[in-house]
C-alpha cells in the first residue's frame, strides 16, 4: 500500500491539476474580449470553470477530512475560525471561513452560506448575485462563486495551508 500524500502534496498537486484549466480560460477570454462568443468557446469555458469549482472542492474536502482529528466533533470549519480567531489570526480566520463558505456554496447552491457571503462587507472574492444582472456570455450563468478571476484558487489553496500549518503547530 502506498503512502498517503501530505496536505501540503495534495495541494500542490491540486495547482498543478488546475493551472491548464485557468490558462484556457485566460486564454479565451483574451481572444473573445469584446466579440461574439460561439457556442465551442462557451462549451470550453463552462468545462474549464467546472474543472476549477471541482477542484476547488475537492481539495478543500480532502483538508477537512485529514485535519478533522484536530477537534473531537462538530463543524470543523468553524471550530478551525474559533481557535483562529482565539489565537490572534484574525486575517485568517476570516479568509478561511469565507472560502469555506464559499465551498458550500459550489457544492449546495444557493442557501445560508450564499446569504452569508452575499452580506459579507470586503469579501475575498467574487459572489455573483442572482438578479438583475446581465449574464456574461464567458461565464458558466449558474455558477454563484466566480471561481475564474485570478488568485481565487490560489487564494484558496494558500489559505489551506496556512490553516495546515497553523494547526500543525498546535
Amino acid at each position: 500500500m502506498a503512502a498517503s500524500h501530505s496536505v501540503p502534496e495534495l495541494i500542490a498537486a491540486a495547482q498543478a491539476t488546475v493551472k491548464p484549466s485557468q490558462d484556457r480560460i485566460a486564454e479565451l477570454q483574451q481572444n473573445t474580449h469584446g466579440q461574439s462568443v460561439s457556442a465551442d468557446q462557451a462549451d470550453a469555458f463552462r468545462a474549464e470553470t467546472a474543472a476549477i469549482e471541482a477542484a476547488s472542492i475537492d481539495v478543500f474536502s480532502t483538508f477537512e477530512s485529514r485535519m478533522q482529528h484536530h477537534f473531537k466533533r462538530g463543524p470543523f470549519s468553524r471550530k478551525l475560525k474559533s481557535l483562529l480567531l482565539d489565537a490572534g489570526q484574525t486575517d485568517l480566520a476570516h479568509r478561511f471561513y469565507q472560502y469555506y463558505l464559499a465551498v458550500n456554496v459550489l457544492k449546495h447552491g444557493k442557501g445560508a452560506s450564499y446569504r452569508e457571503l452575499i452580506a459579507t462587507p470586503n469579501c475575498t472574492f467574487i459572489v455573483m448575485p442572482t438578479e438583475g444582472t446581465a449574464v456574461d456570455q464567458l461565464r458558466a450563468s449558474d455558477s454563484l462563486i466566480d471561481v475564474n478571476v485570478p488568485g481565487f484558487f490560489d487564494g484558496l489553496t494558500g489559505t489551506i495551508l496556512e490553516a495546515y500549518n497553523f494547526l500543525e503547530k498546535q
